[in-house]
């Protein structure tokens, strides 16, 4: 870690924003937009984190941020590998390096996930932590790209929040609970020695007695399609089937919630598209 250049970050941040334009990254320009570029808030709720925060950072008076900061701004302002190394130095940091340094999402796989606007679809890391959303997904499933460290982490939450079941029925849950473990163990054999993963299955395994006896089975399935119920408060339940695709920028995967023939799935992600994506704009 060197030292952070507050003036240079607050300059690097501000032309950056400026450069982004509200269509780049999925929201409507609007008849009242005075500059071509993102507002400081629209930055902030894309990172997933507080108005406050970033403003102290344009202003260079803000704290150091921290890695998982700056990988949410990255994705946020649509930096490519160049840009988001420079984002890292000028906060004090080093880039990452090496093929599962994988939190960054490139730009132009953000762009696909942009122009997806009728279909719920997210970017997971191979441990499971949500590293992008677009509004479909953020309506149907809630906005998770948190910068905690496992507080966007799909098998985390599941275990660790009784709140993140709610949405799903109760006699799916020893199913999902079985899946979210198997692909997580299939991670950590790819991820040998990684201290990112094992400090996941670590903690884990301290919150969850569910999870710990379900790990010790040592069952392995990496996950690439399956079907799921979700109970949405607006458009009620809804079958979708979860299709999972692999991206090429290291160990993500692209994730496509889609309607299965023959149901009223793609009726209400119509409504959700109408009702949901307008809350989640106005919250």
């Amino acid at each position: 870690m060197t030292t952070i250049d507050r003036r240079e970050l607050a300059d690097f941040l501000r032309r950056t924003r400026d450069r982004v334009r509200p269509q780049d990254v999925g929201l409507p320009v609007g008849p009242r937009r005075r500059t071509p570029g993102l507002r400081r808030e629209e930055v902030a709720q894309l990172a997933g984190m507080s108005s406050d925060y970033y403003i102290r950072l344009e202003q260079a008076r803000g704290p150091q941020p921290s890695p998982q900061m700056l990988a949410a701004l990255a994705r946020a302002l649509r930096l490519d590998t160049d840009g988001r190394d420079h984002l890292y130095l000028l906060a004090g940091h080093r880039p990452p390096a090496g093929p599962t340094a994988g939190d960054h999402v490139s730009p132009g796989l953000l762009h696909l996930l942009d122009q997806l606007r009728t279909t719920p679809a997210q970017v997971l890391s191979d441990l499971g932590d949500v590293l992008a959303q677009n509004e479909m997904a953020r309506a149907l499933l809630g906005g998770v790209c948190t910068v905690s460290e496992h507080g966007r982490n799909v098998a985390w939450r599941w275990f660790a929040d009784p709140e993140a079941r709610t949405a799903y029925p109760a006699e799916e849950h020893a199913y999902h609970s079985r899946l979210h473990v198997a692909d997580l163990r299939a991670a950590f054999g790819r991820r040998s020695g990684d201290p990112a993963v094992t400090r996941l299955v670590e903690r884990l395994r301290g919150a969850s007695e569910e999870f710990t006896e379900l790990w010790e089975r040592h069952e392995v399935a990496v996950r690439r399609h399956n079907r799921m119920r979700v109970t949405h408060p607006v458009i009620g339940p809804v079958d979708l089937d979860c299709q999972v695709l692999l991206a090429p920028e290291g160990e993500q995967r692209l994730v496509l919630f889609t309607p299965p023939p023959g149901t009223d799935a793609g009726e209400r992600l119509a409504l959700l598209g109408v009702v949901g994506t307008e809350q989640f704009t106005r919250g």
